[in-house]
């Protein structure tokens, strides 16, 4: 990537080098438009040239609000960074307040935003802030419609002007501003730059096997996130087709009709496709339903490079010919490789989608590492079960005295956007401190462990770490959610939301009758069947951290309740203040 040190210029490459003819590719009124590489970037230019029009200058910042990933936000995005000015990404999930907050701390004078929904709850702020305007890309009734600046760009007469600006770009230039979901305190504006975003595209392509300028990618994760986004310019670099599903909902059918070789997404939703093919299998009788258990189990005891001998590879071909190739093809068929990140997978499922040749990759990394620091690879025995593999080139790792994993290398942030102090507070010198406590294997491997904020001490001075609880916790079908709490109590409890959907179906199953949910999370017997699950995984630890005494929490844990974070992260501070009379009734009954 010699010649690439701006994020602009990744479509470029790809145009001389690919040129593909389904670059991006998003579906309108139920029928998937594509772009070439060439009109992508035809209308990444007129955006700039109408840009500058508008008279925006170097480092003014252009905020992006959009519920669904699309073409129209990645044309925008380069349009945007080509003049020097820096893309503002928001999650559509957050409150007004939020949005208000966002806006003026970053000082954004424009807005592009994707629907009704967001535009309407934008609306009741937008005179508090200093918007010129607001931009959306679906037609919308009495709004600016992005197009116009299409429009506005096609007269080329200042297409000198956009190339003076992209010239004057260095590779250490600002160009996007990320805030953090905040699950706690007012968002942080993540400051990344060019080279922060590049550096870390260079160094994740060195461990994805795409067939370079042939392969597809399916994606949904928001790309407000750094996660997706920077995977968007890889696949870009790499001649991926890139296609946006519709929503989660339409997932199953999107992987269908694309039939993608990759796709990214976050452990809950992993979690959740396996679910549905358990309960599948549950439904089937007979020879067909024990062979599928016989190959889920078979599953579950998977480990890399034929470590379990020649007799488990033998039945493994077998289960995958009888039983997991349909799993692939439920998938479409051409899945490769899948990504994880944003939180800890669980062992379970990285064993058994690997048993299925649907092999899940775990990585790590945080907003301020622009995000990769370490990551699975299959090639090369990369790939350590219960690791996030090793970590990328040109990134240093080191391990604190307390555990902390400390990270250097071009992909730590520039800061904190108008925050020299919290900026101070994660920096000793080129090192970030990433609030996470790990080891590295004496091979290279990371392990996470916790997140150094959220392990506590008991009242007897044991420490607990919660995260690695929940994950064991999480492996129950019956429990969608769990929340492990007892700082300065004598001993962990759990707050638990259940799998509404599994427990329903279990209560049928066992003919419990309920005339609503809370008497059937009354119900003694489902009780008794979740204490059964809390002890088998109350076995991985030790007395002093296992759980004791769990409740179940009357609602579902959701982003718009403010449970979790738009990753799908639960939000400790606001689930406490939420059920702190049922967290009393624990240790005070």
């Amino acid at each position: 990537m010699t010649n690439i040190t701006r994020i602009f210029d990744i479509p470029y490459y790809q145009q001389e080098t690919y040129n593909l003819s389904k670059c991006f590719s998003t579906k309108y009124n139920g029928v998937w438009q594509s772009v070439t590489s060439q009109e992508f970037l035809d209308q990444a230019n007129s955006i700039s040239r109408a840009l500058l029009r508008l008279g925006i200058q170097p480092n003014d910042k252009i905020a992006v609000i959009s519920t669904n990933n699309r073409t129209e936000w990645n044309i925008l995005d380069i349009g945007v960074l080509q003049t020097g000015a820096q893309n503002v990404p928001i999650y559509p999930t957050i409150s007004e307040n939020d949005y208000e907050y966002i806006l003026n701390h970053s000082e954004a004078i424009y807005c592009f935003v994707s629907d009704v929904a967001v535009v309407e709850k934008l609306n009741k702020i937008k005179d508090n802030t200093k918007l010129k305007k607001v931009y959306t890309f679906d037609e919308i009734p009495n709004e600016n419609n992005w197009k116009e600046l299409l429009i506005i760009g096609e007269d080329t007469s200042n297409q000198d002007e956009v190339e003076a600006r992209k010239k004057d770009i260095t590779p250490n230039d600002l160009a996007t501003i990320i805030y953090t979901s905040g699950t706690t305190g007012t968002p942080k504006g993540v400051m990344l730059s060019h080279n922060n975003i590049v550096s870390n595209v260079s160094a994740s392509e060195k461990r994805v096997p795409f067939v370079y300028g042939k392969s597809k990618a399916l994606s949904f994760l928001p790309i407000c996130h750094i996660f997706e986004r920077m995977l968007l310019y890889l696949y870009q670099y790499c001649g991926v087709e890139i296609y946006f599903a519709e929503s989660i909902d339409k997932m199953s059918d999107n992987l269908k009709e694309v039939k993608p070789h990759v796709m990214s997404a976050v452990p809950r939703l992993y979690e959740k496709v396996y679910d549905k093919i358990i309960a599948k299998g549950g439904d089937l009788t007979g020879v067909k339903k024990a062979l599928f258990f016989w190959a889920v189990n078979l599953g579950l005891q998977y480990e890399p490079y034929n470590a379990n001998g020649w007799w488990y590879e033998k039945q493994l071909a077998l289960a995958n010919k009888l039983i997991f190739s349909k799993w692939r093809e439920a998938l479409g068929g051409n899945i490769k490789i899948m990504v994880s990140g944003s939180a800890p997978l669980q062992p379970r499922l990285t064993r058994i989608f690997a048993a299925a040749g649907l092999p899940i990759m775990e990585g790590y990394g945080l907003t301020e590492t622009s995000p990769v620091i370490a990551v699975n690879d299959e090639r090369n025995h990369g790939f350590r079960i219960g690791t996030v593999g090793k970590i990328i080139e040109k990134v240093e790792v080191k391990i604190a005295e307390d555990g902390e994993i400390l990270v250097k290398g071009p992909n730590v942030m520039l800061g904190y956007y108008k925050d020299p102090e919290r900026t101070a507070e994660v920096m000793s010198g080129e090192y970030f401190h990433t609030g996470d406590i790990g080891e590295i294997s004496t091979d290279g491997f990371l392990k996470i462990t916790d997140r150094k904020k959220e392990i506590f001490k008991t009242s007897g001075g044991k420490y607990v770490a919660p995260a690695i609880l929940e994950n064991q916790i999480k492996q129950s079908r019956f429990i969608e959610q769990v929340m492990v709490v007892g700082e300065g109590e004598k001993m962990p409890a759990a707050l638990i939301q259940p799998n509404y959907e599994f427990v329903k179906e279990w209560a049928k199953r066992h003919n419990i009758t309920f005339t609503n949910e809370q008497d059937l999370f009354k119900n003694e017997a489902l009780l008794n069947r979740i204490q059964q699950e809390i002890d088998q995984a109350n076995k991985s630890f030790g007395k002093w951290e296992q759980v004791k005494v769990f409740k179940i929490t009357p609602d579902i844990w959701s982003i718009d309740s403010g449970h979790l974070t738009p990753t799908l992260k639960i939000k400790r501070k606001i689930i406490k203040e939420i059920y702190k009379d049922l967290i009393e009734s624990i240790y005070r009954p």
